[in-house]
């Protein structure tokens, strides 16, 4: 299994990814932001993405992008093909994105805003925090981004203060990584207790 930065040679998986994010937000039932094949290929091009690949078949992909003038980065569209989940994909892919993203843009914060608690275990330890939504960038262009998300009502009925998603952020100036044996489940636990009793308004609307 290889891991690495996306190159030209990676640019035909373009429309494998895609599909498998969608296939993944229709399966897990909850929000997962569309993209296009042009997108993912533009991401591929300008060396802002990660890529696993196992001979000549396609495992895995998360992309970067940067709001506030680069103030900000965001680690995203993380996604594992269904052919080689449960093998700790996801986390390899996400700390070299990570260790990348920190190269590529120095002194930035990186944030993601997620549905998955696996993804969030592996921010936690990775040094992301739980925040709000008003510590993340105000820059219009990334909600909108949120709009292809079935949760995107939620978005806009709260003003962009929450949504099902939790928001996580890394800040440099304030560094603590979480060693594994460190990592609380609790927090996990009470996020995971936020986002049902949000499904559950939701839904009952």
């Amino acid at each position: 299994m290889k891991i690495v930065i996306a190159d030209e040679s990676h640019i035909k998986y373009a429309q494998l990814i895609c599909d498998t994010i969608k296939e993944s937000a229709e399966v897990r039932g909850t929000g997962i932001a569309l993209r296009t094949p042009e997108y993912i290929t533009k991401k591929i091009l300008d060396k802002n993405a990660v890529i696993a690949v196992h001979e000549d078949q396609f495992a895995g992909f998360c992309y970067i992008e940067t709001w506030s003038d680069k103030a900000f980065v965001v680690n995203s569209g993380l996604i594992v093909h269904p052919n080689f989940r449960n093998q700790g994909i996801a986390k390899k892919i996400k700390k070299k994105i990570f260790e990348y993203s920190q190269e590529k843009y120095p002194g930035a914060k990186i944030f993601g805003i997620t549905t998955g608690l696996a993804v969030m275990k592996i921010n936690y330890e990775l040094g992301y925090q739980p925040v709000t939504f008003s510590e993340l960038t105000t820059d219009e262009a990334f909600w909108n981004g949120c709009q292809t998300c079935k949760n995107f009502d939620i978005l806009t009925r709260t003003n962009k203060k929450m949504c099902l998603c939790t928001g996580m952020l890394y800040d440099p100036k304030n560094r603590k990584k979480i060693k594994k044996h460190e990592y609380n489940s609790k927090v996990l636990s009470r996020l995971k207790g936020i986002k049902q009793a949000l499904f559950l308004k939701k839904n009952n609307k």
